[in-house]
């Protein structure tokens, strides 16, 4: 039997030449082409892509769902909307756009298929490859017409003074989409994995930029979309200010925790002599002990203040909709619980199969972390039931969803929030629920988290104390940027009376959400890197032994 792993190795497929006796602009047509192409030639090539996200299942073969003409004149290209079927009884979607090149020395690394059409020999290619369509695509948003009712939609902002096409580049290296830099000054994002309705993405950019003029996203510019057979709109593509910036967050709180954690032996510091501090407790910058202020500095505390601004904004400017219903605030109620309960019960389930399966691969910490989460499974999983609506006050919105400091950029002194399309786990319309603020709270609490075992972990031997010594360190200091964080971000909330319920609720949801995201890290580090597991057990052992 092979492994899953030698399942998925793309199979060697040699590169046969096909012939076609049809026009370009017909050859989508033509079933001897779409036998060939939705063979073992595509299927290898979607394997290799860095969007193709299921790499950790077994393909079982490629159908085309629909396919539609991105053109301008007599310039043609396709895109394809693939349905990627597994052995495991699952599917997902994809978009992907083709174009047909005859010069030889083009995109030898990008080809699909050798193919001669009406006797001109070339190739198939993915089209973004081609400046010619990226070209093409930006000229149609910009000269969109309004209300289009077209099957295939572009869209150009109103608030968008649209400057002539001049160039165009592939931003760099991404995971799941396609981003594509025009003019130096626009950023269009092709979204490779797709659903049957519009990507939240779209929907929260065009919302906070356009409808609540929030300043600290790139502003929404334009879309593609398309009216699929089923009359469902799907976003293939946003379009958004380039916003010009000096790195991510994650980066920046990399080198500041680097710093900090050398200021333990350029000051002396003993860290069991550092004052202690309850999680959750609200802190203004005047009250952090001068102790931890000389350890870890002033500036990193202000940039927290800041990005807890920022924050708060965003969540303000989403809880202040009264007119488009899928924005509205909502209260908890019995659907949501069910909803809620369900979900992650199943979630804390598979991560437990994983971290039985897997206790092999782990050592030292991580081991007893682990072994003692499957102890205390059943108080964990008490902990996800122990949801009560009818105890909250606070209201649900749609919130960012995947919040954490790899989706927010560092301009100057201010930060940009960007990326809203959710959890890559979640359904398409799991990301549109509305959910408590805190939420996204939650998830930047685990980023700092993350952030500050990352650099012991990315630093060993750099600071002369044992590694358990560094992590008490690192424990406590993330306490105090927790509390700062939640001082600025809840007086800010609640002053422009968006409510996210009283203290003893925000204390209970903020750990209740954290706790989801520590178990949903546990499935990512565990099959990824187990070494890091460490990270996410932690989180979880501390909120679990938090009594407040």
């Amino acid at each position: 039997m092979s492994t899953p792993k030698e399942k998925q190795k793309p199979k060697e497929v040699p590169q046969k030449s096909y012939s076609f006796d049809v026009p370009w602009e017909q050859l989508m047509d033509d079933g001897k082409f779409m036998t060939v192409f939705l063979s073992d030639v595509l299927e290898n090539y979607v394997q290799q892509q860095r969007w193709y996200g299921g790499k950790s299942s077994s393909l079982k073969y490629i159908e085309l769902q629909e396919y539609f003409r991105i053109q301008q004149r007599e310039e043609v290209y396709y895109g394809l909307l693939l349905e990627v079927n597994f052995e495991e009884a699952f599917y997902q979607h994809y978009f992907l756009p083709i174009a047909f090149v005859s010069d030889e020395s083009f995109a030898e690394k990008d080809r699909i298929l050798p193919v001669t059409i009406n006797g001109v020999a070339g190739f198939i290619i993915d089209a973004v490859n081609l400046e010619a369509f990226r070209r093409l695509v930006y000229e149609r948003i910009i000269t969109a017409e309004p209300n289009d009712t077209t099957r295939v939609r572009y869209h150009c902002s109103d608030t968008f003074d649209a400057p002539p096409y001049e160039s165009s580049r592939f931003m760099g290296l991404e995971q799941s989409n396609t981003s594509i830099i025009i003019n130096g000054a626009s950023v269009i994002k092709f979204f490779r994995r797709i659903y049957a309705d519009k990507n939240p993405d779209y929907e929260m950019s065009r919302f906070l930029s356009e409808r609540k003029g929030f300043r600290n996203t790139p502003a929404y510019q334009g879309s593609l979309s398309i009216m699929d057979s089923d009359n469902v709109n799907i976003t293939i593509a946003l379009m958004q200010e380039m916003v010009p910036n000096d790195g991510d967050a994650w980066e920046f709180m990399l080198g500041e925790l680097h710093k900090i954690f050398a200021n333990l032996e350029y000051k002396g510091i003993a860290i069991e002599k550092l004052p202690p501090v309850e999680l959750f407790q609200r802190l203004k910058i005047r009250e952090v002990p001068a102790e931890i202020i000389d350890w870890a500095g002033l500036s990193v505390f202000t940039r927290l203040q800041k990005l807890a601004e920022r924050t708060a904004e965003m969540h303000i400017a989403l809880g202040s909709e009264f007119e488009d219903t899928s924005f509205t605030p909502e209260r908890f109620n019995g659907d949501y619980e069910v909803w809620l309960k369900n979900r992650l019960l199943y979630m804390f389930q598979n991560r437990l199969n994983t971290v039985e399966n897997n206790l092999h691969r782990l050592e030292g910490p991580a081991l007893d972390l682990a072994e003692e989460f499957l102890e205390r499974k059943n108080e964990i999983r008490k902990r996800f039931v122990k949801f009560d609506w009818t105890k909250l006050k606070g209201e649900r919105l749609r919130v960012h969803g995947d919040y954490h400091l790899g989706q927010v950029l560092v301009h100057g002194d201010d930060f940009f929030l960007l990326d809203f399309e959710g959890e890559p786990e979640s359904t398409i319309r799991d990301r549109k629920v509305k959910q408590p603020p805190l939420k996204d709270i939650a998830g930047m609490f685990r980023s700092f988290h993350y952030a500050i075992y990352a650099t012991i972990f990315n630093n060993e031997g750099s600071y002369p104390y044992p590694k358990e010594a560094l992590f008490q360190a690192g424990e406590l200091l993330y306490r105090y940027f927790i509390g700062v964080f939640l001082e600025t971000y809840v007086h800010l909330i609640q002053e422009h009376n968006i409510n996210i319920g009283y203290s003893a609720e925000r204390i209970f949801l903020l750990k209740y959400c954290m706790l989801e995201k520590a178990v949903y890290e546990l499935g990512y580090e565990m099959n990824s890197r187990p070494h890091w597991a460490v990270i996410p057990l932690e989180g979880i052992r501390g909120i679990i032994n938090d009594k407040n």
